[in-house]
């Protein structure tokens, strides 16, 4: 049983200590999952009202979308612990011979890789999310408006925050190609919140002046 079935003041109580994990990758997940969840609950007080009948098919596309991100993250968010665990036990192996530093070498870098492929998955999250609630502030219910604008000020913060934690583990992966094809698509799910974050606001802005 992980964090993610446990009590939420218990999970923030560890993530606040000394102890090595939840750390950064696993909060931005959790992040995420609250952006996502904002933006579901605009969805559900769209869906099924006729006031909104012509958009309730696409509506209910993006809900059935944030729903497996949000279950996805809370994944994630527990995959992050371990795959800190994973890393650490790594460094921890003996390295008297040499085919003992061979060995934890190879871990090291087995280990990083896979704790780069967490917080890289929870920015695909975070785009998914923010792409979502950039169609949702033009169609669902104006009423939940300024829940979408958390939505996207949320997942764009979990993107900024996820990739610190790719970039820490790319910064001592020894395979250069996978370090060369991953930050693209760093730069890219970086640029995607972003946009979709500016235009959430200035929709969310427009409403609450007019």
């Amino acid at each position: 049983m992980g964090y993610s079935t446990g009590k939420i003041q218990d999970y923030l109580a560890d993530a606040a200590s000394n102890k090595p994990a939840p750390g950064g990758g696993s909060v931005s997940a959790l992040a995420a999952a609250l952006a996502s969840s904002m933006s579901e609950m605009a969805a559900n007080f769209t869906v099924g009202k006729k006031k909104f009948a012509g958009v309730d098919s696409q509506v209910r596309q993006h809900l059935a979308q944030l729903e497996k991100c949000r279950a996805r993250l809370m994944q994630l968010l527990d995959a992050d612990v371990e795959a800190y665990g994973a890393v650490g036990a790594a460094y921890s192996m003996p390295k008297d011979t040499e085919a003992q530093k061979a060995a934890r070498e190879e871990a090291i870098q087995k280990a990083l890789t896979a704790a780069m492929g967490v917080p890289l998955d929870i920015m695909r999250q975070c785009r998914i999310i923010s792409e979502s609630a950039a169609k949702l502030v033009a169609i669902a219910n104006p009423n939940l408006i300024t829940d979408v604008g958390v939505s996207a000020i949320l997942s764009e913060a979990a993107c900024a925050g996820a990739r610190l934690n790719v970039e820490v583990n790319l910064k001592y992966i020894s395979d250069q190609t996978l370090v060369a094809t991953t930050r693209p698509l760093l730069d890219e799910m970086s640029q995607v919140t972003a946009r979709c974050r500016e235009e959430v606001s200035r929709a969310v802005s427009r409403h609450l002046s007019g």
